[in-house]
């Protein structure tokens, strides 16, 4: 009996986590960041102030559980993209067309994740711990699919010495180009002579060609 007692207290606690998470997220998208207070959130979420600071010691704290949902929808990702592909290269070039979706589908989560590193090391142990997990479960996918594509002989020997360099190299160029595309390039009005997508349509073609066979 205590033991059922303890999985509903555990399920009634998860539900209350993600309900704070769901209400931040939707203050965040409507108010900004900045402009949002704990008690934006906690009436948003149904939820005494008290009960909040329960779960999240201040808003940053909730900012950084966003980000861990953004990285676990982006692991899920990465992960459906290995799935649908059988050889290395096919699957990091799947992977590199999740990303694009992720960011086109999901712009909130990719803003987040573009700050994660940053905010991790604010993090308390548990969420720098799950932040951290996260991550490296996107680089051993990435880095799954690098290893294969040598095996299976679609990747270049000659120019993959280490799968973890190849993966940042190739997560940190598209990222990049995407952020350009976000900023510089929209200032400077060179969207209109190459639009984003083809921009980073092509990014990813030279990204895939740099490490093919």
């Amino acid at each position: 009996m205590s033991e059922k007692l303890k999985t509903r207290r555990e399920r009634e606690k998860q539900a209350r986590y993600d309900a704070i998470l769901d209400a931040a997220e939707l203050v965040f998208s409507e108010k900004g960041y900045d402009r949002t207070s704990m008690d934006d959130i906690a009436r948003t979420a149904s939820l005494s102030r008290a009960l909040l600071y329960v779960y999240f010691k201040d808003k940053a704290a909730i900012q950084r559980g966003i980000m861990l949902r953004a990285g676990q929808s982006l692991c899920r990702r990465f992960e459906q993209a290995r799935d649908s592909a059988t050889t290395g290269l096919a699957q990091i070039t799947a992977m590199g067309e999740a990303y694009y979706h992720f960011y086109l589908e999901e712009p909130d989560y990719f803003s987040a994740m573009t700050k994660a590193s940053t905010a991790m090391t604010e993090a308390d142990e548990q969420q720098a711990m799950d932040m951290l997990c996260s991550k490296s479960e996107l680089m051993e996918l990435m880095e799954g699919a690098i290893r294969l594509g040598l095996e299976d002989g679609t990747m270049n020997r000659d120019r993959i010495h280490d799968p973890v360099e190849t993966a940042l190299y190739l997560r940190g160029a598209l990222h990049g180009v995407i952020l350009l595309c976000q900023s510089e390039m929209a200032e400077s009005g060179q969207v209109e002579k190459f639009s984003a997508e083809s921009l980073i349509r092509h990014t990813m073609e030279m990204l895939t060609s740099s490490i093919a066979s």
